[in-house]
């Protein structure tokens, strides 16, 4: 064996345990979860799907977070949902990395900047032009909200194609609460409040309000929602999100969600006003 092949035969053999170690050091890391808690927040004016815990005001409840516990609890991965202040504030935390997960987002061009998408949707909402009884008009698509006022959540979104509608042509005045926006309706300072059907209906009955707003028939769009990753999180990576993704989707296609949504609607519904 010539000089250079018998040194490098030596290196190769001084190495050896150092690799080995190496092998087995990336290989138990591996094993190891990813991610052992998973900090969400979402929109906590959005029963039933989130809203703030009355047994724990720090928190939400609520549908989405239900179903996302039975998507983890297998995984072996804790859930810590936070209630983190209104809908705007819950995007800027998730956009900086301060929150892992946002638990129900409709899709946007400037919200997939910062946020991973998992697929499928877990629902789909029907947002609904909502009006006082008294102030009832014809509604048959967006043109025929020109020349009214309008209401809804700070930096809600409602499909991006209406999205960019609105923002073009018609008048929207944003504010921190739902509660605000009906309130405005009933006042006569707004003509309609954008709100999903859903959310609407459970939410004007806790508030009393249910006999004073009637939907009107033809939805402004009917969206899909979704869990989202903060690109910032460390909890994001492509083989956790895959996990994820299978459990939601046999979930979904089992017909989970569903039972969930009615389990939470009949809890919101019961709670005291």
């Amino acid at each position: 064996m010539s000089g250079s092949r018998k040194k490098a035969s030596t290196v190769v053999r001084r190495l050896l345990p150092v690799m080995l170690v190496l092998m087995v050091f990336c290989n138990s890391g591996a094993a190891e979860p990813a991610c052992k808690t998973l900090t969400v927040s979402g929109n906590p004016e959005y029963p039933p799907l989130l809203w703030e815990d009355p047994q724990a005001p720090e928190h939400l409840t609520g549908a989405a977070t239900a179903l996302l516990r039975e998507i983890l609890e297998p995984l072996g991965v804790q859930l810590e949902v936070r209630r983190l202040g209104s809908w705007a504030r819950v995007q800027r935390l998730a956009r900086v990395g301060e929150l892992d997960m946002v638990a129900g987002a409709f899709i946007t061009s400037e919200r997939i900047k910062y946020m991973d998408y998992l697929l499928p949707p877990f629902t789909y909402l029907p947002t609904a032009v909502w009006v006082p009884k008294d102030g009832v008009f014809e509604y048959r698509h967006w043109p025929d909200l020109k020349g009214k006022r309008g209401s809804t959540l700070i930096n809600n979104s409602f499909g991006q194609r209406f999205d960019r509608y609105a923002e073009r042509n018609l008048q929207v005045v944003s504010v921190r609460t739902i509660e605000q926006s009906f309130d405005m309706a009933l006042a006569g300072r707004v003509d309609y409040v954008l709100y999903e059907r859903l959310q609407g209906q459970v939410k004007l009955h806790r508030l009393g309000l249910a006999d004073k707003f009637v939907a009107l028939d033809v939805p402004i769009s009917n969206e899909g929602l979704f869990f989202t990753f903060s690109k910032n999180s460390q909890c994001n990576t492509f083989e956790f999100r895959e996990r994820i993704a299978d459990r939601l989707f046999k979930l979904i296609d089992a017909g989970r969600m569903a039972e969930i949504v009615s389990e939470y609607t009949a809890r919101y519904m019961s709670l005291e006003p």
